[in-house]
């Protein structure tokens, strides 16, 4: 289905050429590997979605990539680092979100927003069950995080029956960190602006982080039921389409 729409100077649009998921490796190898080289093997199974200026110019974007069956589910991304086996029981299809960067120094809301459309009309065009992904805290330090993992621990873990199950051997369990030794307890943490849209819009997250070294990261595993979006924020995000 056609992605493509613009509000105001942004223009979000798929990726159609060679050229533009260069672009898009490009930024990902800027935000997620200090300029090195980020290509995988999933690359070629999803599509890739820009968010651009009025230049032409790349801010932002993501590559989606839709599962229809469970062995889709067992064969994605998120699935190397979680054991995803619970969330076969809501059913097909399924909507991974990942590699979701935006160019360093960028503090536009509008852009992660104009991005949130863009997954949902998909998501809804599709009847799609869950949308999930990895949500990633820069660095490889747990302990630079535990703040924020500790307030994920009390406020936004997911279901037990259909939380993903341990897998990658280097983790942490988001219980085991400590809770800031200053200020209130449940007073603000610092979380990464997508996972605070994953968690606004109702979202869950995994109860372990995984420590990621390879790309220097810590990620929490991230889902969201689109047919449980308030309907509010729902209707938002159809207006940026319009």
């Amino acid at each position: 289905m056609d992605l493509s729409f613009s509000k105001g100077t942004l223009r979000v649009r798929r990726a159609q050429t060679a050229a533009d998921l260069d672009a898009l490796q490009a930024l990902r190898a800027q935000v997620f590997r200090a300029g090195r080289c980020d290509q995988d093997r999933f690359d070629a199974r999803a599509s890739h979605v820009m968010i651009e200026d009025a230049s032409g110019t790349l801010l932002a974007g993501f590559r989606l990539l839709l599962l229809e069956d469970v062995a889709a589910l067992q064969d994605c991304y998120t699935a190397q680092s979680y054991d995803v086996t619970p969330l076969a029981q809501l059913g097909m299809p399924m909507l991974e979100l990942g590699r979701f960067c935006v160019c360093p120094g960028l503090r536009d809301p509008d852009v992660l927003r104009l991005g949130w459309a863009a997954i949902t009309r998909l998501a809804e065009a599709r009847g799609v069950r869950l949308l999930f992904g990895c949500t990633s805290f820069p660095g490889a330090d747990w302990h630079a995080h535990h703040a924020a993992f500790a307030h994920l621990a009390r406020h936004a873990v997911g279901p037990v029956a259909l939380r993903p199950l341990p897998k990658a051997p280097a983790r942490i369990a988001l219980s085991a960190a400590p809770p800031a030794q200053t200020g209130p307890q449940d007073g603000p943490v610092a979380l990464p602006p997508l996972l605070r849209s994953y968690l606004g819009m109702g979202g869950w997250t995994s109860d372990h982080a995984v420590i990621d070294h390879d790309l220097q990261t810590c990620h929490v595993f991230t889902a969201l039921e689109p047919a449980k979006i308030p309907p509010p924020r729902l209707k938002a995000l159809r207006n940026l389409l319009m």
